[in-house]
């Protein structure tokens, strides 16, 4: 499951998806939440206020408060909604991770649907 071969659609293509990603305050997270949920491309979008942050960065370790957000697509629509956070991050390097999320139930599946792709 979730393998593809040329020419095929990864099974979880067809389910639910999610995307994590850390921005420097809550207004760009809600900025960038905002242009994905119009432009149908996420359902949702949790964003936690604040979190602090240890990270490597330009071989120095550092720390920041930042906000965390959480992004609910397709998978069909996942890697087009990473590549759109990407360009909208106000981060030069932001941190964005995607993954299928196969164990979601229908109703769920359902939803990401209708509020994405299913709502042209």
């Amino acid at each position: 499951m979730g393998r593809t071969c040329a020419g095929t659609a990864r099974v979880s293509d067809n389910g639910a998806a999610l995307i994590w990603c850390p921005f420097p305050d809550v207004e760009s997270a809600k900025a960038a939440a905002q242009v994905l949920l119009e432009e149908r491309l996420v359902a949702c979008a949790n964003i936690a206020p604040a979190m602090t942050s240890v990270f490597r960065y330009k071989d120095k370790v550092q720390s920041a408060t930042e906000a965390g957000a959480l992004f609910k697509t397709t998978g069909a629509l996942l890697d087009a909604a990473i590549e759109r956070l990407a360009a909208l991050h106000p981060y030069d390097t932001p941190a964005i991770s995607g993954w299928h999320a196969d164990s979601a139930p229908q109703t769920t599946v359902g939803w990401l649907h209708d509020e994405t792709v299913g709502g042209d």
